[in-house]
């Protein structure tokens, strides 16, 4: 019988990450219950499955995970946390998007305490390095 290896703890994780933006600029922001980074503010995202293009893979995590409809994504860069108390290592493409519908709500009580419309010039603590690298990213930082 042969061990199930876990993506991100026994070999780099490859994910992906959507900044949902509104018109005001305020960024739509998730609190993590879960590995990596629990506890911390971050962006919807997730794995990419096996076959899946990076950004349907943005767009469907982010329709899972807010219940918003998801249109065009645009990419923006590649963020890495390797994030050694917690034994965790994860490579995510990010995209942005601020062509969506409805509005958001907690979909998955499971994976994430709060959603909230987040000013990025107050974002909230502790952040996750995902969400701190690729807010950077998208300001040019």
């Amino acid at each position: 019988m042969t061990q199930a290896t876990l993506p991100g703890q026994d070999y780099p994780g490859i994910g992906v990450g959507l900044i949902i933006r509104r018109e005001d600029g305020r960024v739509l922001m998730c609190r993590r219950l879960k590995a990596p980074e629990a506890g911390h503010w971050s962006i919807v995202g997730g794995k990419i499955d096996l076959m899946e293009r990076a950004a349907d893979a943005a767009r469907r995590e982010a329709e899972e995970e807010t219940g918003l409809k998801i249109g065009q994504v645009n990419f923006v860069g590649v963020v890495e946390a390797i994030l050694g108390q917690e034994d965790q290592h994860w490579v995510s493409l990010i995209y942005l998007t601020e062509n969506f519908g409805g509005e958001p709500r907690l979909t998955e009580p499971d994976k994430h305490s709060d959603l909230q419309w987040i000013d990025t010039d107050h974002l909230p603590q502790p952040l996750s390095v995902f969400a701190r690298q690729a807010l950077e990213q998208l300001n040019g930082k």
